[in-house]
């Protein structure tokens, strides 16, 4: 347990991202809290919390990733758990937010799967979200409790800044609907952007059609916020290459990496894709091409400001 201005605050994690919350404990010297986790011969999951939580700010670090459902339970089973502990606030650190991508019907009698996210976890007893990078802003709105969107792209940016310095740079969006995102990184890297023109044959399949803009001669960087199969990227990267880009570079937010993602990136013409730890590697999926920067000082800052009734708006955005 933590004390601040005679608050107590406690910090537990889950089993999806154990090392970020570690971290994220060093930086706010909030110790990791105690619980076991454990399932019954059928697959079902209990928790026991192993101390007291009666009266504490509660701050819960668990991205929803591989395997998703799974993970999602242990968090709604240990928040009923706090709820009925009598815990003053719990609050959802999920730096990936699991079911994201289905954010509004593409076709008739779909789910939004997002929202019903959002309703599991009010119902369960959150009392504020922090996450990453939402692949929709709108979930933001499916909540009637606060929710924090943190960037990575000061992150990000910051490290290209330091790592291609006088480089001619052009920065590309994988598709149209990540216009904007590039137009950011551009605004920070001072560097013009391109737009791969493509369509999807099939789901999780992805063709360039054609690439909008000047990326000859010049060093290029894909930003994308989440990257799945690593069809997308790995095509676009060989189109890049093909138009005449000197070196090509990837990045994101959130590295899901499923399936033969890390070889596709291995074999293709990235020279180096950097992601964040909102998501946890396992070793099958880590390669020399991939590089990890680390959330962690960003998502404690954050927390701290929220323990202390902080402004959070001011860690939102990049500090020149």
């Amino acid at each position: 347990m933590a004390t601040f201005n005679g608050e107590k605050v406690k910090l537990f994690s889950l089993n999806a991202n154990r090392p970020l919350a570690e971290k994220i404990s060093e930086y706010t010297q909030i110790p990791l809290s105690d619980l076991e986790v454990k399932k019954f011969a059928d697959g079902e999951i209990t928790i026991n919390i192993a101390e007291t939580v009666r009266g504490h700010h509660v701050f819960v670090v668990q991205p929803t990733q591989t395997p998703v459902n799974e993970h999602i339970m242990e968090l709604l089973i240990l928040m009923d758990a706090l709820k009925r502990a009598s815990a003053r606030t719990i609050n959802v650190v999920m730096p990936y937010y699991g079911y994201s991508r289905q954010d509004r019907k593409a076709k008739s009698r779909q789910p939004i799967s997002a929202k019903l996210i959002a309703d599991l976890l009010t119902v369960a007893g959150a009392t504020r979200i922090i996450s990453m990078d939402l692949h929709a802003a709108q979930i933001q709105g499916f909540y009637n409790i606060p929710i924090d969107n943190f960037k990575a792209m000061p992150i990000l940016a910051n490290y290209f800044e330091e790592r291609l310095a006088g480089e001619d740079l052009v920065i590309v969006s994988p598709d149209h609907g990540g216009a904007g995102r590039a137009r950011e990184l551009g605004n920070a890297l001072h560097a013009p952007i391109a737009i791969i023109d493509k369509r999807r044959p099939r789901d999780n399949e992805a063709e360039v059609m054609n690439i909008i803009g000047d990326v000859k001669g010049r060093c290029a960087i894909i930003i994308d916020d989440i990257i799945d199969t690593a069809g997308t990227v790995t095509a676009a990267s060989n189109a890049i290459k093909d138009a005449g880009a000197k070196d090509v570079y990837a990045a994101c937010t959130h590295p899901v990496l499923s399936g033969s993602a890390s070889e596709r990136i291995e074999k293709s013409a990235i020279n180096e894709l950097i992601c964040t730890n909102t998501i946890h590697l396992q070793d099958d999926q880590r390669t020399k091409k991939i590089k990890q920067l680390s959330v962690s000082s960003l998502l404690g800052q954050g927390i701290l400001n929220v323990i202390n009734n902080e402004s959070l708006s001011v860690l939102f955005e990049r500090q020149d």
